[in-house]
């Protein structure tokens, strides 16, 4: 008569823990792409927020008063009615070694953030007297 073969429990067990341990580290290495992944479309984000702040100054044509402006803005603005992300910006102007030209420092926060938190992107730009 043939014995039947097949696992025994502590082999099952052994076997659980290494499948329990595997998917506590994919897991983990899944959680950590998302949080990367997140932070760097907010990098990117209050990058173009900079970016279209300096445009809008160059464009515009207005000479910029020396100091400190500060505003808020939503992007990425959605006509699908999806939820934007409000961003605060800083500007510095300052004055340059030429009369007609003026630096313009930006610096990105997300408006829901601490006062306290880094930038999430910096900018530096110049604009002409016309």
């Amino acid at each position: 008569m043939r014995r039947a073969r097949g696992f025994t429990l502590l082999e099952i067990m052994v076997a659980l823990v290494v499948v329990s341990l595997a998917l506590g580290a994919v897991i983990q290495t899944v959680g950590g792409f998302t949080r990367t992944q997140a932070a760097l479309r907010d990098q990117v984000f209050a990058q173009w927020v900079a970016r279209n702040q300096l445009a809008s100054v160059q464009v515009m044509g207005n000479w910029p008063r020396l100091g400190q402006q500060k505003g808020e803005v939503d992007f990425p603005e959605d006509a699908s009615g999806r939820r934007s992300r409000s961003w605060r910006w800083v500007m510095q102007v300052t004055q340059t070694g030429e009369q007609d030209m003026r630096r313009l420092d930006i610096e990105v926060f997300r408006a829901d953030g601490d006062d306290d938190a880094a930038p999430l992107a910096r900018l530096s730009g110049f604009v002409e007297k016309r």
